[in-house]
């Protein structure tokens, strides 16, 4: 009967445990930013489609999807911060434990011999003892110091979630724009060789030419020179190209590889539909890293209960209820039994303020965790109207690039013409091919800035990826 009330009691404090909770409730936070209906930069709704996943398929690049795969299981980032979310659940774990009650078993077996009395032949004495008890304590949270914690805890563990999808995105857009620059490298080394050849032909041409008294030695030295130039750029090429393939290969989680440039057709650019960028409200919903710095705000506002509740009492019980007899035979009888109860109240009478300091730590935290969700907020809309501005500007420059380019490859057809047909000297010939391969690399560079403007945008608009698997936290 005694068990049974004993058992009763821990229930009925069990039940009652962080029911009224001091600190101030979590809400949604301000950003206190002006925030328009629409971005600002947003393209038109006619030819633009909707953000999905998987959104690097839009390339229509197999190698890219398989990259894509295999960074998303390999990478070494992406595990660590998969490890770390595993960490901070162990952790939660623990906070939510100290809500419980704690049970133990004590079990203990002694043999004493106690010596001779005053001297007195054969009046020592052996005497057995048994216990087993079951000791338990339990704090009780009357003011929510521990469902707190827990709450506090368990935006940690939100906040570790949301902060290895942030690293996926920053690991696919990553790879992606690694793999385009390989392909910008491995064009400028076909225009470079191209470059190359040409400038060749024209030294072996300038050099019959001058055998035959047609041209200058001038022309002749320039020709030369203008070669020599031309072959230095393809070493530091190469290069440039090696080390972008080993960095695929780091964050692929493989060995850092190098192989031969690939021959990459000139029409190899695909102008992509434009991405609709949706409202400032699902902007807010979609980004990890907006959705981690609020869980950061939750934990911090919890600790401000705690800080809150440390200040009240404490209120702890600890109980016990076992057997203890001298004979082992004996040990589990009705008059073994023994039981225990006892209630302890813990308050601090002075500490010089430090509690309370540790309350406005708290408060202050909470203000810094504040401008942080706000700056991280108003940063994630300046990437977004830069995306969607810089593809605007980028699409318009490659139009005047492409134009550039054919009146620069007409301008060098005339010049050679002329130069064979004495109109014109060598140094035209020789402005009008480096215009023209300075203009083929030009758009080469255009490519690229529109290709990983269109990786940027997709990250800043927090898409196209799968979201996360939450952890339970019920158990």
């Amino acid at each position: 009967m005694k068990q049974k009330s004993f058992c009763l009691f821990l229930f009925i404090l069990f039940f009652v445990n962080g029911c009224f909770r001091l600190g101030p409730d979590f809400q949604q936070p301000e950003t206190g930013i002006e925030i328009p209906e629409d971005f600002q930069n947003t393209p038109s709704p006619d030819d633009s489609r909707e953000i999905r996943d998987a959104w690097w398929e839009d390339f229509g690049n197999p190698e890219i999807n398989t990259l894509v795969t295999d960074a998303l299981n390999n990478n070494y980032d992406i595990i660590i911060a998969g490890a770390a979310i595993l960490e901070i659940q162990s952790y939660f774990k623990q906070t939510r434990a100290d809500r419980y009650p704690s049970l133990a078993l004590s079990a203990q077996g002694r043999r004493q011999k106690v010596p001779d009395i005053m001297g007195i032949p054969g009046s020592e004495q052996i005497y057995n003892s048994y216990s087993l008890s079951l000791p338990a304590s339990f704090e009780i949270d009357l003011w929510g110091r521990l469902s707190r914690a827990e709450e506090s805890a368990r935006a940690d563990l939100l906040y570790a979630t949301e902060n290895r999808q942030t690293v996926i995105h920053t690991v696919v857009a990553e790879i992606i724009n690694l793999y385009l620059r390989m392909e910008s490298f491995e064009r400028r080394i076909q225009i470079a060789k191209e470059s190359i050849k040409r400038y060749r032909q024209s030294f072996e041409t300038i050099e019959g030419r001058y055998h035959r008294g047609l041209s200058s030695i001038l022309d002749l030295k320039q020709a030369k020179r203008t070669l020599a130039q031309s072959e230095t750029t393809l070493p530091s090429l190469y290069q440039e190209l090696g080390i972008t393939q080993q960095r695929i290969s780091l964050l692929s989680g493989h060995y850092p590889k190098t192989r031969e440039p690939r021959l990459q057709p000139e029409d190899y650019f695909k102008r992509l539909a434009p991405v609709k960028p949706g409202l400032h409200s699902e902007l807010l919903k979609r980004r990890p890293d907006i959705r981690a710095a609020e869980a950061r705000l939750m934990a911090l506002n919890a600790k401000i209960g705690v800080a809150k509740a440390s200040r009240f009492p404490q209120i702890s019980l600890t109980g016990n209820f076992g057997y203890s007899s001298t004979e082992l035979s004996d040990l589990f009888q009705p008059e073994s039994e023994l039981w225990s109860l006892a209630a302890g109240l813990t308050q601090s009478v002075f500490d010089a303020g430090k509690l309370k300091s540790v309350q406005e730590a708290a408060e202050a935290k909470y203000m810094q965790g504040q401008a942080q969700y706000s700056k991280t907020v108003l940063t994630a809309f300046f990437e977004v109207e830069s995306a969607l501005l810089s593809m605007e500007k980028l699409i318009k420059s490659r139009e005047l690039t492409l134009v550039f380019l054919k009146e620069a490859r007409e301008a060098q057809i005339v010049a050679e013409r002329h130069y064979i047909r004495g109109i014109t000297d060598y140094l035209s010939v020789l402005q009008s091919q480096q215009t023209r391969f300075k203009a083929e690399e030009n758009l080469i560079l255009a490519d690229l800035g529109i290709l990983t403007n269109r990786v940027t945008l997709h990250r800043a608009l927090g898409g196209g990826f799968p979201e996360p698997v939450e952890e339970d936290t019920r158990e």
